[in-house]
């Protein structure tokens, strides 16, 4: 990442509107993409990057003015996860991730806590990690002298902590049911992040293990808990449609990214067919066919997935007026804008190679990073499932129940 260098991202003016972020998404991901593919291939830790997202103040983009924030809403996150992943998805996905670590404490927490946690993690360009993943059921939170609560268990994730600055814990308390969420430092004592992931797909994600040995944190930063009780929400339960839609955001910024990559091959690397009587590939019908197809889908499903985060801004804006069945029809909604994000961009990462041609699968060339990255990350959770989500919504007007995790 010299390519950094280059750039004196405190001498730009601060962006103060939704369309100046985005246009600081695009300057960003321009110095990603200059060496995308070698640091996909060498797989390392990705500091430089995460301090490129820091320098460039994207890591601010939603939190409070006053403080240092870009004061944006969830529409815009979206779009310049989309933005920076056209470069590079871990990139995109590591940045996805941190927003709604750092928009968890509003999910989950007291006005209170959120409002110092914001305030905090703005004013010091704090870069959030994650060590929560639900389907693994072995964090412990047990209380210590009546003020401590201590988390011990292991996560087979944990995006983007080892990079991080701080990282959402998440447990379950002992001889209960009820989930704690707490934000400690990342290099806190207890804390060990394993260099385990070793995936074809995502590969600058961090995405690997950490084990959780006696972390201590104070009973007040229990997120939403006074006096230790939760007084629960339905807001608490958007957790999933909105990192659903992150998901959404970066599987399409991977497509963009690969769409325009492989348009830049054709028109200069790629020789038409023998037998096409064509003096360039670009002239080529069956050529033109592809990209004219592609590209429709693809604007298709970004107008989608625009259209369902510009819905659920009604949902952020009112957190306590939120009914279930309101949650329920908005995530239906992003769940079929899943399902279309994820098989456009598995049919435009894995087509572009028809459009060409041999010599573009190289290594050197690493066309073939938008597909692995876009397999690795679609394989989340079943699409299958999604689908089912909206054809029982449409065939019996079941909503989906509330989840940790998908």
């Amino acid at each position: 990442m010299s390519t950094t260098a280059s750039t004196d991202w405190t001498a730009l003016p601060v962006p103060t509107d939704a369309s100046g972020w985005i246009a600081r998404a695009a300057e960003v991901s321009a110095v990603l993409a200059v060496d995308a593919a070698a640091r996909d291939k060498a797989g390392d830790t990705p500091y430089a990057e995460v301090q490129l997202l820091k320098d460039s103040g994207l890591v601010t983009l939603l939190g409070p003015v006053a403080h240092g924030g870009g004061g944006q809403n969830w529409t815009t996150a979206y779009r310049v996860v989309r933005e920076v992943s056209k470069a590079d998805g871990s990139i995109g996905q590591l940045l996805g991730y941190h927003y709604l670590w750092n928009w968890a404490a509003r999910l989950v927490g007291t006005s209170e806590q959120w409002q110092q946690v914001e305030a905090q993690a703005a004013e010091h360009r704090w870069f959030f990690g994650g060590a929560v993943n639900p389907r693994d059921n072995d964090v412990v939170v047990r209380e210590e002298g009546g003020d401590t609560l201590v988390f011990t268990g292991r996560k087979s994730f944990s995006t983007g902590s080892k990079i991080s600055d701080v990282t959402v814990l998440e447990g379950v308390l002992e001889g209960t049911d009820q989930h704690i969420f707490a934000i400690v430092p990342s290099d806190s004592e207890g804390l060990t992040f394993h260099d385990d992931w070793d995936n074809i797909g995502q590969r600058l994600t961090e995405s690997g293990s950490v084990t959780i040995d006696g972390v201590r944190v104070p009973w007040a930063a229990a997120a939403g808990y006074t006096d230790k009780k939760f007084t629960p929400r339905v807001y608490n339960t958007l957790n999933v449609p909105t990192i659903q839609l992150v998901f959404i955001n970066f599987y399409l910024g991977i497509a963009a990214g690969a769409l325009e990559t492989a348009a830049t091959y054709t028109r200069t690397k790629t020789r038409p067919w023998l037998h096409g009587g064509q003096e360039q590939a670009v002239d080529e019908p069956y050529v033109i066919d592809v990209y004219g197809d592609l590209t429709a889908k693809l604007w298709q499903a970004e107008a989608f997935a625009d259209r369902v985060a510009e819905e659920g801004e009604r949902l952020h804006a009112d957190p306590d007026a939120i009914t279930p069945r309101d949650r329920g029809a908005f995530e239906v909604r992003v769940a079929a804008a899943k399902a279309v994000s994820t098989d456009v961009a598995l049919e435009i990462t894995s087509r572009i190679f028809e459009v060409t041609g041999a010599r573009s699968t190289a290594s050197g060339e690493g066309l073939d990073r938008f597909w692995r990255n876009v397999r690795t990350h679609t394989l989340h959770d079943p699409v299958a499932y999604k689908r089912r989500e909206v054809g029982r919504h449409v065939l019996t007007g079941e909503l989906p129940e509330p989840t940790w995790y998908s």
